[in-house]
């Protein structure tokens, strides 16, 4: 079998991402940290401490996936309306469907999220029907 040549990570800083690397938490509110931005996708690193929260909203045109890597937190789908999510889950929002969370519990919460097309645009959505 013929050998490849190695390369080093170092090599490729606007391909090869290490999350221990570029994420952060913020004492005051949910952060979020955009680690690539190409022609068609956004992707970044959110950190959230207990309490911290990201508002509902949705996306006209651009679907938003998020991986969950720590924690737990309480994803907002519709107005009115929580389900668990917890690390290991993926959560798909297609354009128009809303979504948000709050991070209810004791540890810190962490996930990717990728949104897409470009920009991506932010419509605030109402968490209850009161509001």
């Amino acid at each position: 079998m013929k050998e490849l040549e190695s390369l080093s990570r170092d090599d490729f800083p606007t391909r090869i991402f290490h999350i221990p690397d570029i994420h952060k938490y913020c004492n005051t509110e949910a952060k979020k940290t955009i680690f690539c931005e190409t022609d068609f996708i956004a992707c970044a690193v959110w950190c959230m401490h207990p309490g911290q929260e990201l508002p509902i909203h949705s996306h006209k045109a651009a679907d938003d996936i998020w991986v969950v890597l720590k924690g737990q937190a309480d994803y907002f789908p519709e107005t009115g309306k929580k389900v668990l999510i917890k690390a290991g889950d993926i959560i798909v929002a297609r354009p128009g469907e809303k979504h948000g969370m709050k991070n209810n519990y004791d540890e810190d919460f962490l996930m990717l999220g990728f949104a897409g097309p470009v920009p991506i645009g932010f419509i605030p959505e109402k968490l209850y029907e009161d509001e």
